[in-house]
């Protein structure tokens, strides 16, 4: 693994970027193109990292900055992944895509072959991972602790994200389920086992102005095990809170965040604390845990605890929910080869 630090492009300058930008300035320089986002968000970063003495560039193209850097990570809308993630791929880099890896399933297939046959690495950010409350359900699980999975539970609320007009057009965004409940998708995944059934139902009320979106997702494990995954977008006062509780042959395990928050976080940057994000711990911030994990792998280190091949079937699984959705049938997804393997 080198020493030098590498050189990391950010492509975006949205809300998510905030929650990347801390951890990625700690591994070194970063070059900011916002993508047809938020000029004024980039120039937001640069000024701040100049009162700090942060390093922070931002260029005015994609190009410019796939010229200067070693690694991509990619914050740009959910319809732009798949764009940004081929050039650099294309370009040579190594690239950490925010979730989800792209908006359909042929596309996240498509980069994660992309990947392969440029030789390079690519990681969604699956920060869920990373949270301490789901690395220790994951840990209760793989040491049988929890024994025989039966009945999976997950919520996650907030607000909805009203401050960018795409997030509302499901085409685009892929709604609740694909922005925000695919993390609980992916955890149930996780610990649980491949999906082979999918359901789902979901409402969408409230007002143009003051929207509310709900959705409820029923998975089927090859195991036998059930996920029950909950999702809610609603009023702008909504704080972000998730909980979950698993149960085996072995006992339950539970998390409520409210619950377990045991610090405050009371920082300069409003933008970063908000009823679409969690708050995270300042000193021990999962979004910097995976990044610093990616990267590691990047420079030769250990495969991250998150693969391509996760992304492609989070992606698989969300859209057979929005599938169940529209039909309001059950849809049932065949273990993809490259997950089986």
């Amino acid at each position: 693994m080198s020493d030098t630090p590498p050189r990391i492009g950010l492509v975006g300058a949205g809300g998510i970027a905030y929650a990347h930008m801390p951890g990625l300035l700690r591994l070194g320089p970063v070059t900011v193109y916002a993508q047809d986002g938020a000029p004024e968000l980039a120039a937001a970063f640069a000024a701040e990292a100049e009162a700090d003495g942060s390093s922070i560039t931002v260029v005015d193209s994609l190009g410019a900055l796939l010229d200067v850097v070693d690694v991509v990570d990619v914050v740009t809308p959910t319809f732009a992944h798949a764009e940004v993630v081929r050039a650099a791929l294309a370009a040579g880099k190594d690239v950490v895509s925010e979730k989800p890896l792209a908006r359909t399933d042929a596309d996240a297939a498509d980069l994660l072959d992309r990947a392969r046959d440029a030789g390079r690495q690519l990681y969604p950010a699956h920060v869920v991972r990373f949270f301490p409350a789901y690395v220790r359900l994951k840990e209760a699980v793989t040491s049988g602790l929890l024994g025989d999975l039966a009945v999976l539970r997950f919520v996650r609320s907030g607000a909805f994200p009203t401050r960018t007009p795409w997030f509302a057009d499901r085409a685009l965004s892929g709604g609740i389920v694909m922005d925000q409940m695919i993390h609980d998708l992916d955890i149930a995944r996780w610990v649980a086992g491949e999906v082979t059934t999918v359901s789902a139902v979901g409402v969408r009320t409230g007002t143009d102005a003051e929207p509310v979106e709900a959705a409820h997702v029923l998975l089927t494990h090859a195991s036998g095990a059930i996920s029950h995954v909950a999702g809610i977008w609603g009023p702008q006062h909504l704080a972000f809170s998730t909980e979950y509780s698993v149960t085996g042959t072995g006992g339950s395990l539970s998390h409520r965040s409210r619950d377990e928050q045991d610090y405050v976080a009371d920082l300069a940057s409003p933008e970063a604390v908000d009823g679409f994000l969690p708050q995270v711990d300042p000193a021990d911030d999962p979004y910097g845990l995976e990044l610093q994990e990616f990267l590691g792998a990047f420079a030769g280190g250990d495969a991250p605890r998150v693969s391509a091949a996760d992304g492609v079937e989070a992606v698989r699984i969300a859209n057979a929910a929005l599938a169940s959705l529209e039909t309001g049938q059950p849809v049932r997804l065949e273990v993809a080869a490259e997950v089986s393997a």
